[in-house]
C-alpha cells in the first residue's frame, strides 16, 4: 500500500495528514508553527519533523524521521507559508528531501501553502481558473488556471509578511485595531469630547492592564522578550508580532457576537485591504493580459482561520462585487492538508506524475 503525505506549514500551525491509494486518511497530526519566513532552517525542520513523526505514529507505521532506508511515503506535498520564491525553496528542498528520504524532484513537491487551495478548478466543468486567498495568521493570494489536466500559478498578490504585508490577516487586524482606538483617542482630544463606548476598545486595555488608551504604547513597543524568557500570555511577554496578531480573538467577537461599532469598522477596513489584494489579480471589462483571471470564470477558494469566519468572508466577497468581481464559485477549505494528500493520491493513481 501505497502512502501519501501532505504538510500545510502556517505561522499558527503545522498539519500534515496521510492517505493511501484511494483516498483514505490513515494518519494525521497537528504541531507547531512553521512559517519559513519567522523561523530558523532548524526551527522549521524540527516542527515539521515532530509533526510528521506523530502522523506517522497514528498511521500506525513505525517508521522513523529520517528513515533508515526506504521512504514510508510513496509522495509527498510540503505547502509552506512563507516560500515565497524559488530561492526560499531550493533553501529547503535538500532538508526535507534528506527529512523524508525521497529524492528532489516529481515525488517531493514544495510549493507555498497556497497552492494547497487550487484543488476546487477540479471540481467546476464551469470554471477554468481559481483565486487561492489565506486569510489567517498572515494572507496571501494565488491566481491559477487549470490546463492539460494540470493546475498552473498564473500570480500573486500580497504574502509579505506582517511588516510589510499581510492585509486582512491576524497582525493587520490587530494593528488596525490600535490605529483605530488611537485615532479616536485623538479625535476626542480636539474637540475634548469622550470617545463613544465601545466593548472592544475596553477588553483592549483590560488586556495590557492599563486605564488609558495612550498608556497603550508602552504594551505595544515594549521589548521583545529574550530567547529563552518563560511563554507567557501577557502582552508583554509576547513578540510584538505575536502582541498585536493575539488580539483578534477579541476583535472578532466584539464584532460578531457583540455588535460593537468599532470592531465593525476595523473588520470592515481590513476586509477591504485584503479585497484590494485580490482585485490585483483580476481582470476588468477592458483588460485582456492573459494573465489576469475574471472572476465570472472563477472560483475563488480561501482558507486560513480568518476566512474561515462566515461573516468576515462575506465583507470580502461584499467589497469585491462593489468593484465588480462576482466569482462564479466561492469555496471555503478548512483542511487544506488533507485535500492536497487526497489531490495527490489521486494524481499518482491516475498515472498523471
Amino acid at each position: 500500500m501505497s502512502l501519501y503525505l501532505c504538510v500545510d506549514c502556517g505561522g499558527t500551525k503545522t498539519s500534515a495528514v496521510i492517505c493511501n491509494d484511494d483516498g483514505s486518511i490513515l494518519g494525521r497530526a497537528a504541531g507547531g508553527p512553521s512559517n519559513l519566513t519567522y523561523l530558523s532552517l532548524e526551527a522549521f525542520l524540527s516542527s515539521v519533523a515532530d509533526t510528521v513523526s506523530n502522523a506517522l505514529q497514528v498511521s500506525n507505521k513505525s517508521s522513523t524521521l529520517p528513515p533508515d532506508g526506504r521512504s514510508p511515503f510513496s509522495a509527498a506535498w510540503f505547502g509552506v507559508s512563507g516560500a515565497d520564491s524559488p530561492a526560499a525553496i531550493a533553501k529547503i528542498t535538500p532538508s526535507l528531501s534528506a527529512l523524508l528520504a525521497i529524492p528532489a524532484g516529481p515525488r517531493l513537491v514544495i510549493t507555498n501553502d497556497t497552492h494547497l487551495l487550487a484543488a476546487p478548478v477540479r471540481m467546476y466543468p464551469d470554471v477554468s481558473h481559481a483565486i487561492a486567498v489565506i486569510a489567517g495568521t498572515g494572507s496571501n493570494s494565488v491566481s491559477f488556471v487549470e490546463k492539460d489536466g494540470a493546475i498552473e500559478e498564473l500570480a500573486r498578490a500580497g504574502g509579505w509578511g506582517w511588516i510589510l504585508g499581510d492585509e486582512g490577516g491576524g497582525f493587520y487586524v490587530g494593528r488596525e485595531t490600535m490605529r483605530q482606538i488611537l485615532m479616536e483617542e485623538d479625535k476626542a482630544s480636539i474637540g475634548a469630547l469622550t470617545p463613544a463606548e465601545s466593548k472592544l476598545r475596553d477588553r483592549v486595555l483590560e488586556r495590557f492592564g492599563v486605564k488609558s488608551v495612550m498608556e497603550i504604547l508602552g504594551g505595544v513597543y515594549f521589548p521583545d522578550p529574550l530567547p529563552d524568557a518563560s511563554p507567557s500570555l501577557l502582552p508583554q511577554g509576547m513578540t510584538r508580532e505575536k502582541r498585536l496578531s493575539s488580539l483578534c480573538p477579541l476583535v472578532f467577537s466584539a464584532a460578531f457576537e457583540d455588535g460593537d461599532w468599532l470592531a465593525l469598522r476595523i473588520l470592515g477596513a481590513c476586509a477591504s485591504s485584503l479585497a484590494s489584494q485580490i482585485a490585483v489579480l483580476l481582470a476588468g471589462p477592458t483588460d485582456n493580459s492573459p494573465r489576469l483571471v475574471r472572476a465570472g470564470e472563477s472560483v475563488i477558494s480561501f482558507g486560513g482561520s480568518l476566512a474561515g469566519v462566515e461573516r468576515y468572508r462575506k465583507m470580502i466577497l461584499d467589497d469585491l462585487a462593489h468593484h465588480g468581481h462576482v466569482f462564479r464559485r466561492v469555496e471555503f477549505i478548512d483542511d487544506p492538508a488533507a485535500v492536497g494528500a487526497i489531490g495527490l493520491a489521486a494524481s499518482y493513481t491516475q498515472g498523471q506524475p
